[in-house]
């Protein structure tokens, strides 16, 4: 009678822990099929606040709320931009702003990432007193950045439409005010943003001139305009662009940011004017592994449903060349 029990129970046990081990197998197999499909991209996603300048032109948005909005939307990092804020430097100053800003950036948890600088002056002008006046300019948004927890300022080099003028001078204003970003532990960068600044290999010649390590570049998607009809910086059609992906290549050696401009998109999300799954090759092959900073200009969809369309079609595109 005893053997008689004793010999299935064997058997039940046995049989148990050969299913239980399977199951424990199962659960290892899956769990690493999930994890092995969950890639993230190669990058860090932040929100370029000119993506709302018209939200904030209209006092739809109050720019001090940009941090909370970022982070509603899925956003790590925050880019600023200086001329949206010119309003509340008029009534608050620049300390109690920048106060104001980081406590935002802290509450909401989002990194602050850079300052895009508009409005100082011409870092390249070929007026030697205009081009120092540009520095100094400049320099109170080094301080501004340091205070943040910025790495960067992007900053414009418009000058001259003589090559070798504008060379020469955008690397004397440039150097200058990289020295002083040193000091303070500062990238200075530079968007291509049109003029001679949309020519990327002549920008990449500043650069070699120039040689410091937080000298670099910002590249953007869309800005390769280098000359309009009627000469003006932003209207007026474009007579003169360089090509957008020679372009990013070449500058993304000296890149501390990128930025992912955005226009139109069609039904399945897709950007129609800009070849996207090659921009982002082009910036993953570099070793690129920053910041990818959306910044939406388009006019078909609201601001709001653009930054979205830019953002998931980033993460689509970064998660498949992670693979």
């Amino acid at each position: 009678m005893t053997q008689k029990i004793f010999i299935p129970l064997c058997l039940f046990f046995l049989v148990t822990s050969l299913f239980v081990g399977c199951k424990e197998n199962l659960a290892k197999s899956v769990q690493v099929e999930v994890v092995t499909d969950d890639v993230k991209p190669f990058f860090k996603l932040s929100l370029a606040q000119w993506s709302l300048h018209r939200a904030i032109g209209n006092n739809e948005l109050d720019p001090l709320d940009f941090a909370e909005k970022a982070k509603a939307m899925g956003f790590e990092g925050i880019e600023y931009v200086s001329g949206l804020y010119t309003k509340k430097l008029e009534s608050m100053g620049m300390e109690a702003l920048q106060e104001a800003l980081k406590e935002k950036s802290k509450a909401h948890g989002v990194e602050n990432v850079l300052i895009m600088i508009d409005g100082e002056g011409d870092l390249a002008a070929s007026d030697e007193k205009e081009r120092n006046q540009a520095v100094e300019n400049h320099k109170k948004w080094v301080d501004a950045a340091q205070f943040l927890g910025c790495h960067s300022i992007r900053v414009n080099l418009f000058g001259s439409n003589n090559e070798d003028e504008w060379i020469a001078n955008a690397t004397i204003g440039l150097k200058r005010l990289a020295e002083y970003g040193q000091s303070k532990g500062i990238n200075i960068i530079v968007e291509n943003h049109g003029g001679f600044s949309s020519n990327a290999g002549l920008l990449v010649q500043v650069m070699k001139k120039i040689d410091m390590a937080n000298c670099g570049t910002l590249p953007d998607f869309g800005n390769f305009c280098v000359k309009r009809e009627g000469g003006g910086k932003w209207d007026g059609k474009c007579i003169d662009e360089y090509d957008k992906y020679k372009g990013v290549e070449e500058m993304m050696p000296y890149a501390k940011g990128v930025s992912a401009k955005s226009y139109d998109f069609d039904a399945d999300g897709n950007e129609t004017t800009l070849d996207y799954p090659r921009f982002l090759k082009i910036v993953k092959d570099s070793g690129y592994r920053g910041f990818m900073g959306v910044e939406f200009e388009g006019s078909n969809v609201s601001e709001e449903k653009g930054i979205e369309l830019t953002r998931d079609l980033l993460l689509k595109i970064g998660k498949e060349l992670s693979k």
